[in-house]
């Protein structure tokens, strides 16, 4: 994460443009201004955002089955890479703690991790409102995104609940 905090005016900048255009990539505001996407995250209004007990990264991920088939989203500074898969078969090997079943094959550098986040925000292409859990790296970046609907699909009511929940349990504080 950020060694020092950001000045006032950066944080005043990063409000302003995520009020400006609220479907917005943060990935891509992110660049634009020149600072780590949990930034953005992190000066996204409050009742968009809640920040997850990193503690329990484990717990949450293991959760994420319950949704069936979802959408993960890694990127890096090259590639952005989306699957569609299902949660499942998790094992702990060393530093890597693994999802592994026919429609998803994930390593996740557990050690690494900084922060965790459950997100709603309006979909960059349709306006649509999008469930994710955000998950970041010790420098602010994305590790990954697990989407609870995407590509302008309406959240169903089952979906939303379970979201509502883990949001809840799993928040910090």
């Amino acid at each position: 994460m950020q060694a020092t905090p950001l000045p006032a005016d950066m944080l005043e900048r990063i409000r302003t443009a995520v009020r400006d255009n609220p479907r917005q990539l943060t990935l891509v505001l992110a660049k634009q201004l020149g600072v780590a996407e949990l930034e953005i995250i992190r000066c996204m209004p409050r009742n968009q955002i809640v920040e997850l007990d990193l503690l329990r990264w484990e717990e949450l991920i293991r959760a994420f089955e319950g949704f069936a088939k979802i959408h993960v989203i890694c990127s890096n500074g090259a590639v952005t890479l989306e699957a569609f898969g299902q949660f499942g078969n998790f094992s702990t090997h060393g530093q890597f703690f693994n999802v592994q079943t026919a429609s998803l094959d994930m390593h996740i550098r557990f050690g690494q991790l900084g922060a965790v986040f459950a997100v709603e925000k309006p979909g960059h292409m349709d306006g649509v409102n999008t469930l994710s859990f955000q998950f970041f790296d010790k420098d602010g970046h994305s590790a990954f995104k697990v989407f609870v609907n995407f590509g302008g699909a309406v959240a169903p009511p089952e979906r939303i609940e379970l979201f509502n929940s883990l949001r809840e349990k799993m928040k910090l504080g």
